[in-house]
């Protein structure tokens, strides 16, 4: 029996979320925009608000879902996965109280202590943003260096780092002057950060490839954090500046987290920096990562339907093959991107046009007349290959057509690059 299956959210990751299932089920989707590359690969596409419980039940039960993916935090921290499974929809996906491990840092620091979950760092909470903008000063008396995060959703753009982005007294002043009252101070980590996602259900941890994604706007590490400008991923599990035992460190934090998390179901993301001492974590996300989907579900040659159906019917996950192939993903986004960004430049590649690369949309607008930025990330494109620079070059050729109006990080995935990660980790070590 063909499965029907809705997927919530219409970005990037979606995107590729949708390439990998369309195949093999009716796949239908809702968001509050209209990604092109979905409408071409789904049955239908309803315009709604997807952090809307009621209506996201309303579509799914018209479409007649058997089942549903939920793609960005958003829903899930709304709770659309608990209303889902309150009419009898299976969603792949944390409930509300689950998604806490993403949606709500405080929380997941103190569930991290609590459970002793390896890789855990440092770290104070503040329910008060005067109290979180002292104690950082009072670090900058003691010489120490942090990490300094809202405790809610920030899209990836709300941490600030003493001693390497901001000093302590511009990291006190952006606590007094946001809009913010929860915060988590920890230490700050050293290392190379890197990301490992695993499908979780009925217990059970089945842990993709490493992917090193790439948050800062400008080329060399520079600038401000963004929600992602381009990542790669290596031919096997690890990357260039890993060890195997690097990895099976990382997906035993994994593991822990699950056992702690006892009905934890859906893709669990661990973003870890590799210190001199091992990996320790970053934070946990409560769904795949964008663009780290789009390194991952690529090259994933197990069907994910079987993944999903598997969980939905309480059975063993299928163990995960992959291709053996590298990618490297780059973001185009529009210019003044994150601080100021410029909408309405023309999107000229399509999926034609790219190769043999692939073309994820992210945050565009399909007009009748063509597709335009609006003023988040635009489009990626995801080079293969049989290394890492040769999925670079896939990648960089498919984005030779590019007009003007967009902005972005070609030297994510180039050999110096890479060797700069490998060298910063022989040092450390």
């Amino acid at each position: 029996m063909t499965e029907t299956v809705l997927l919530v959210g219409g970005g990037g990751r979606e995107h590729a979320i949708a390439r990998s299932l369309a195949d093999d089920c009716d796949l239908y989707a809702c968001a509050s925009n209209r990604n092109p590359g979905i409408v071409d690969l789904a049955e239908d596409v309803e315009t709604l608000d997807e952090n809307d419980p009621e209506a996201v039940v309303a579509y799914a039960e018209d479409v007649g879902a058997d089942l549903a993916v939920v793609g960005p935090e958003s829903p899930l921290a709304a709770g659309v996965v608990d209303a889902l499974e309150d009419v009898g929809i299976y969603a792949f996906g944390p409930k509300q109280a689950e998604a806490r491990i993403e949606t709500d840092k405080q929380f997941q620091r103190e569930f991290m202590a609590e459970h002793d979950i390896p890789g855990t760092p440092w770290f104070e909470t503040f329910s008060d943003a005067e109290a979180a903008a002292a104690f950082v000063e009072e670090l900058a008396d003691e010489g120490e260096d942090a990490a300094v995060k809202p405790a809610g959703l920030t899209g990836g753009k709300g941490v600030r780092v003493t001693g390497d982005q901001v000093t302590h007294a511009e990291a006190a002043e952006y606590v007094r002057e946001s809009d913010h009252d929860e915060w988590v101070v920890e230490e700050r980590l050293v290392g190379e950060e890197l990301t490992i996602q695993a499908f979780v259900a009925n217990g059970q941890v089945r842990p993709t490839l490493a992917v090193q994604d790439h948050k800062r706007a400008y080329e060399g590490d520079e600038g401000p954090n963004t929600g992602g400008m381009g990542s790669y991923s290596d031919t096997d599990a690890t990357l260039p500046f890993m060890t195997g035992e690097d990895y099976d460190a990382a997906v035993d934090v994994i593991e822990a987290t699950v056992d702690a998390l006892e009905d934890y179901r859906g893709v669990l993301y661990g973003q870890f920096m590799l210190t001199a001492d091992g990996p320790k974590v970053v934070e946990f996300n409560a769904r795949f990562g964008d663009p780290e989907a789009m390194n991952t579900l690529p090259v994933l040659e197990t069907p994910f339907i079987d993944v999903l159906t598997a969980a939905r019917d309480g059975e063993n996950l299928p163990e995960l093959a992959f291709s053996g192939d590298a990618t490297v993903c780059k973001y185009a986004v529009p210019d003044g991107y994150p601080t100021d960004p410029e909408a309405g430049a023309e999107v000229t590649l399509d999926e034609d046009s790219v190769g043999d690369a692939l073309l994820f949309y992210a945050s565009v607008d399909a007009r009748a007349d063509g597709v335009y930025t609006t003023t988040s990330r635009s489009f990626a494109v995801v080079g293969r290959g049989d290394s890492i620079s040769a999925a670079e070059e896939q990648a960089e050729a498919a984005l030779e057509g590019l007009g003007e109006g967009f902005r972005v990080r070609h030297d994510v995935g180039k050999p110096a690059l890479v060797q700069q990660r490998i060298d910063h980790m022989d040092d450390l070590r």
